[in-house]
């Protein structure tokens, strides 16, 4: 768990994912991992196709991994270049990453076996948290940020103590609709406030159970407003 993870395919949504994922890393003092996939979509293809498309893949790669290593100050980045499926790429490298960040669209699609996108499958099936960064237009300014959301009626552990880890990072209130006077008391410097409507969040944090994934945490990670963290569980 040394390492920020970022699904980035040069789409709107992923250079979106990038700046929170920057965020992430410079806030929580980790390296960023920039990963791109790509796949032969043809069936069959001669080595040159597939060496041109190979090529295309790199440079994508090379672009996100630029942007961040320009927009950040001194940010360890490294590229991950995965030949297959994105989701499971993505998945594979949660199993030692703190946080994976992925765009709410943008990366190519799976069959749906789940919700049917990259971010939804990740967001499912990944072994450590994951922000799926949401909403139209530039992420919020930091002088007008909003609390940090806890969804559901019944967060568990690892829920509450990531809200109120992002909410210290951030500097921003938590917003929860349970006692949180435990973690609180964790967290001296962050604020607890009233429950908030999500549409003011800064982020909305969900929990999800490894064996279950249609409910709130599906319905956020799709139609959110804002960037959601699902949060894997008990």
């Amino acid at each position: 768990m040394n390492h920020i993870v970022l699904g980035y395919d040069g789409s709107d949504f992923s250079v979106q994912a990038l700046d929170w994922a920057l965020d992430e890393a410079e806030l929580r003092k980790l390296p960023l991992t920039v990963s791109h996939a790509w796949q032969w979509p043809y069936g069959e293809a001669h080595v040159e196709a597939k060496a041109h498309l190979r090529k295309a893949a790199e440079h994508v790669l090379w672009h996100g991994a630029d942007c961040a290593r320009s927009s950040s100050s001194g940010l360890h980045v490294e590229t991950d270049l995965y030949e297959g499926p994105a989701a499971q790429r993505l998945v594979e490298l949660s199993s030692h990453a703190a946080l994976v960040v992925v765009g709410s669209r943008g990366l190519s699609a799976l069959p749906r076996v789940v919700v049917g996108s990259v971010a939804g499958y990740v967001a499912a099936h990944a072994d450590c948290p994951v922000i799926v960064v949401r909403g139209p237009g530039p992420l919020p300014a930091a002088t007008h940020l909003g609390p940090v959301v806890v969804a559901g009626t019944e967060p568990d552990a690892s829920v509450l103590e990531f809200a109120f880890g992002e909410a210290a990072l951030r500097q921003v209130p938590v917003s929860a609709p349970v006692d949180v006077t435990k973690w609180a008391d964790r967290h001296p410097e962050v604020r607890v406030q009233t429950e908030a409507a999500r549409d003011q969040a800064t982020l909305v944090v969900v929990g999800r159970k490894r064996a279950e994934w249609f409910g709130t945490a599906e319905f956020l990670a799709q139609h959110s407003p804002c960037p959601v963290a699902v949060v894997p569980g008990g």
